[in-house]
């Protein structure tokens, strides 16, 4: 695959020096895909339509149906976020007048490993529309103009609050009828990824997106993974935001499941109850640390068969008691909250007596 990359990254640089190559030129220097769910003889079309070789060869099934959009049918705004390697813009579609979110991205040339991540990315994205509670990719605009870099702009649906906000608004708790809708809607955009063979790997309230009207969007997919649990293959453990962490990962796991993502969720909703993170930890062994107290250690049983990378280097030395009852970190919480926490991965999670009474949407209750 990494060989398949690298030769279509010089294929195009090839043509790109030669403007008057024919479509059939062009046709038959695509022929190279990543993607079996569209047709090979498309990818010359995709060409024609003026996507780059280079995003055809690796995600073509991303750009199905889509034709690019140009950069001056949006009017940006202002700057939403800064990463090390995208820039988040607040934008008019033009076209549309709808406020849209702009992520620009800039990938080395010669990175084939962030030309696969980005491709991946994608094609999750588009697998993963229509459903009200994923956030929806757009549109792609696209830029051949930097020799040294691959430039993207994605096109997302626009909101204007993440639930981190809501975690740390001046240290107001909120009530469990507020709290009830965001995780309705959290479990249910989980369940239709796991559903997709889709794994997020990397929830948090700043990944949590909702409106004026309290519609809930995750969105963040950058770390991103496709699984199969009828066929394994190793995956990385250096994911999510460690306090949202799961244990199983800071232990050194490659073969996991959707138990990472709903580990994830349970972080969500204490610290949503309690109105701050529940396991704040400084390091990975400060976080374990902080899961052991907290939820107890594993069984001798468990730290004696299991084959994780780093069990030696954190095995407690005195076994844990699970302590997830009303004291001083869940006081207030009711016994169906407590009850949900307590949840392994199940998926009754959407069917709990925390959800017994039907929550209302409406964002003025929160």
């Amino acid at each position: 695959m990494l060989l398949k990359m690298e030769t279509n990254i010089r294929t195009e640089k090839k043509i790109e020096n030669n403007q008057e190559s024919s479509p059939l030129l062009l046709r038959r220097r695509t022929n190279l895909k990543v993607s079996k769910n569209v047709p090979n003889s498309l990818h010359g079309e995709q060409v024609a339509a003026g996507w780059p070789i280079w995003l055809v060869s690796v995600a073509s099934e991303a750009i199905y149906v889509w034709t690019p959009r140009a950069a001056h049918t949006f009017e940006m705004l202002h700057q939403i976020s800064r990463g090390a390697r995208s820039t988040e813009y607040k934008a008019k579609d033009t076209l549309t007048s709808k406020m849209v979110a702009l992520k620009k991205v800039r990938i080395d040339r010669s990175d084939s490993v962030s030309l696969r991540s980005m491709a991946r990315q994608l094609i999750i994205m588009r697998r993963l529309d229509n459903h009200p509670n994923v956030i929806k990719l757009e549109g792609l605009v696209v830029s051949s103009k930097n020799k040294k870099y691959y430039e993207l702009h994605l096109v997302f649906e626009h909101t204007e609050h993440d639930l981190s906000e809501l975690a740390i608004s001046g240290g107001t708790k909120l009530t469990e009828t507020q709290v009830k809708p965001y995780m309705l809607q959290l479990l249910s955009g989980l369940e239709h990824c796991h559903s997709l063979g889709v794994l997020h790997r990397n929830l948090n309230g700043s990944n949590l997106l909702f409106d004026d009207k309290g519609i809930l969007k995750i969105s963040g997919f950058g770390s991103a993974s496709f699984f199969d649990p009828n066929n394994k293959k190793p995956k990385s453990n250096r994911v999510a935001n460690l306090w949202y962490r799961a244990p199983e990962l800071i232990l050194g796991a490659t073969d996991y499941g959707v138990g990472i993502d709903l580990w994830s969720a349970g972080c969500i909703l204490g610290e949503l109850l309690t109105g701050e993170p529940i396991m704040a930890g400084r390091t990975q062994a400060d976080q374990l640390h902080q899961i052991f107290k907290l939820c107890g250690s594993p069984s001798e049983t468990y730290w004696r068969t299991s084959n994780l990378l780093y069990k030696s280097l954190f095995m407690p030395q005195c076994p844990y008691k699970r302590c997830i009852v009303r004291g001083r970190t869940f006081q207030t919480c009711s016994l169906a909250s407590l009850q949900l926490i307590h949840l392994s991965v199940t998926p009754l999670l959407l069917y709990c007596g925390f959800f017994t009474v039907k929550p209302s949407l409406k964002h003025s209750e929160a």
